[in-house]
């Protein structure tokens, strides 16, 4: 009798075991479907706006709008650049033009035949958003002129209204961007898949900002900035995340972590600094 409950004890214990193997295997393959399954994706929720962006296209939407803050441009400038950009390339850094600018290329689609620049020049994104504003600028009054009757102005397109569909994405973001309207600008995306550097994030920084106070902590970079600026750095580096492996922007008493689903929320430091930490090593290994 005694042999006989041992064996059923034994028994007992291996369907327990696989049980429970098999319930922590379910999880972690649910947990990993899930991670699959998020859609990646860029938003700027701005009063009763709220736009969308794919995660490369918001990276273009905040260097073209750092731009314009390097310049002191109005959130309208970045307004204007945006919504010409979505419609010229869906704001992506194309190398080839269409048969109405067979030789335009890049963010606006601008053509060396007709004085933009090089095609190695108008391929630079930070090249190409600079030419852009510096055309804008010239417009009398722009800042008053309807988004796509500026837009037109500088591009001189063959679809004039075009650029008015993209109007409300282009101030969404670029209010978000520039900093004007805090803890707008939010991504969803999947678990880093590999280590980031705050070097590589102060790089970025410094092409789309100039130079910046910047001193590293660790795996975080932190930037020396208050203010509208303070914001637009962070939005910045929440746009910028998926590339370069950035998992929290703490700016102003908030915090941005990228597989939270909740957005900004308290945390984080002060007002004068903006901390970026990114993936740490064997991130991905």
């Amino acid at each position: 009798m005694a042999r006989g409950r041992g064996a059923r004890r034994f028994a007992v214990l291996l369907l327990t075991l696989a049980l429970v193997a098999g319930g922590i295997y379910t999880a972690v393959s649910f947990l990993q479907r899930s991670e699959t399954l998020v859609t990646e994706r860029c938003t700027a929720d701005v009063g009763t706006q709220v736009a969308e962006l794919a995660t490369d296209q918001a990276g273009n939407a905040a260097l073209i709008t750092a731009v314009a803050v390097q310049r002191g441009l109005p959130p309208r400038a970045a307004s204007i650049a945006l919504a010409t950009a979505m419609q010229e390339s869906k704001l992506r850094n194309i190398g080839h033009g269409d048969q109405a600018g067979p030789d335009s290329r890049g963010l606006f689609q601008q053509r060396p035949s007709q004085g933009w620049g090089t095609e190695a020049q108008v391929m630079d994104p930070v090249y190409a958003a600079n030419a852009f504003y510096d055309a804008l600028i010239k417009i009398p009054g722009y800042e008053s002129l309807e988004i796509t009757d500026a837009a037109q102005r500088v591009q001189r397109s063959a679809y004039p209204q075009a650029y008015a569909q993209h109007e409300d994405m282009g101030r969404s973001f670029a209010s978000g961007l520039s900093g004007q309207t805090p803890e707008s600008v939010q991504c969803t995306l999947r678990a880093a898949q590999e280590a980031g550097l705050p070097s590589a994030v102060e790089s970025g920084l410094s092409l789309a900002y100039g130079p910046l106070g910047t001193f590293t902590e660790g795996e975080s970079l932190v930037v020396e900035a208050s203010g509208n600026q303070a914001w637009s750095v962070a939005h910045w580096a929440v746009a910028n995340a998926k590339g370069l492996s950035i998992t929290r922007v703490d700016v102003a008493g908030k915090s941005w972590q990228r597989q939270a689903e909740d957005g900004w929320q308290d945390g984080g430091v002060a007002d004068g600094q903006v901390r970026i930490t990114v993936a740490p090593a064997g991130t991905g290994t």
